[in-house]
């Protein structure tokens, strides 16, 4: 299927490695032009080399870190500097700490909102005004926002803000034709998966067993559904907050 990504201009954040990668090669993939940012730049240039040689695109590289308000502010003025529109944008990256939420002190909280709420806003109010032929935005957060586990309250919580956000941007520029949705991503094979499995104190030790599919999931599965989320084929959907988990979510809402 075409999804009518080709000459599309995308900006993904935390390209470097895990699902932002795999999104980036997606797209690439699908002909778009990809602006790939990532806060470590030996990590980033091994990625854009990688997916270079995988789809023959030539992606546009950032250095950012998203937590920084200038850094975001850096990667909306490349994009608008260098194509004057872009269509897609994915807003990713790493998580907060993991620990008790009543342990956490105020700076650890402003911390966590820079890095998963306010980087959203910055990111989302810098790329939207530059969608004037529509386009699709994509938030990646994580399983546990819908489904709380015990020491992941910072990503929560402001996750929660993410998802809350989305839904009122569909509201306010869906007239525009630009759609908003979140993802909620389970337990997915990415070089932070055992880490997280690691510092969660056994909270996640038997969630692999709980997964109807049996398996971890694969960034590249996340990434398809990003492709079509932020595609013309997927403009209809809009307002969404989708969990992509093998079925580990138990409600029916």
């Amino acid at each position: 299927m075409d999804l009518g990504l080709k000459d599309k201009i995308a900006i993904v954040n935390g390209a470097s490695q895990g699902i932002g990668y795999a999104i980036a090669h997606t797209l690439a993939s699908e002909g778009a032009t990809v602006i790939m940012a990532a806060r470590r730049e030996p990590a980033l240039k091994a990625a854009a080399e990688r997916l270079q040689q995988e789809t023959r695109s030539t992606p546009v590289l950032v250095t950012a870190d998203i937590r920084s308000r200038d850094d975001c502010a850096r990667i909306c003025k490349t994009a608008a500097d260098k194509f004057g529109v872009v269509d897609v944008l994915v807003n990713n990256d790493g998580a907060p700490p993991i620990g008790l939420a009543l342990d956490f002190d105020d700076a650890a909280w402003g911390k966590a909102i820079e890095q998963n709420l306010m980087s959203v806003v910055r990111m989302c109010r810098g790329v939207v005004p530059l969608m004037s032929r529509g386009g699709g935005v994509v938030n990646i957060t994580a399983l546990s926002t819908l489904q709380p586990i015990a020491g992941f309250a910072l990503s929560v919580a402001t996750w929660a803000g993410v998802i809350a956000l989305a839904k009122t941007l569909s509201i306010e520029h869906g007239p525009k034709d630009i759609n908003f949705n979140t993802l909620c991503p389970g337990l997915t094979e990415t070089p932070r998966l055992q880490k997280v499995i690691d510092q969660s104190a056994g909270a996640m030790d038997n969630m692999k067993a709980e997964i109807p599919l049996g398996r971890y999931g694969k960034a590249e599965e996340v990434a398809a559904l990003v492709a079509l989320l932020v595609s013309p084929r997927g403009r209809y959907i809009t307002g969404t907050t989708i969990n992509i988990d093998g079925g580990l979510r138990k409600s029916v809402l």
